[in-house]
This record gives structure tokens, sequence and C-alpha cells, in this order.
């Protein structure tokens, strides 16, 4: 998986790796790993990077070029 936008959003934002790493709750190291492709995501802190970064995962992961996220939708119960 190409996640050279977690890099660039990060930088965006003037933030380091160690700031990142410790929103996820995790190491500079294992974080600079997601960045890198070297380790897999945890969909629990794709969503914490989302929800950070006020965008979509599929940004994130770049499924999209739209960088606003999603209305987020209700699940209608019957």
């Amino acid at each position: 998986m190409n996640l050279n936008r977690l890099r660039e959003i990060r930088e965006d934002k003037d933030l380091y790796q160690k700031d990142i790493a410790k929103i996820l709750n995790t190491t500079q190291q294992v974080y600079s790993e997601y960045e890198l492709g070297i380790r897999i995501i945890p969909l629990d802190k794709i969503y914490k990077l989302a929800d950070f970064y006020n965008t979509s995962i599929d940004y994130l992961v770049g499924r999209t070029d739209e960088r606003k996220p999603y209305k987020k939708s209700s699940i209608i119960k019957k």
C-alpha cells in the first residue's frame, strides 16, 4: 500500500512523526514504519488519523483525491 499521503498530510500540518505517534499511542519508530509501508496500520489507528486530519480514510490511503471527509451516515433500524 502506498502511504505517501500520510507523510504529505503530516508535513502540511508541520508535524513530526513523534507528534502523530503520540496521538496514536505508539512509538515514533512504529509510526515511521506505517508511513514507509513496512507495517500495516491497524484500522482503529486509520480511523484516528482520518478524524485528526478531518479527512476520509480513502484520501489517506490514496483511493481518492477528494480531501473532504465523507458525510457520516446513520444506520437505520428496521
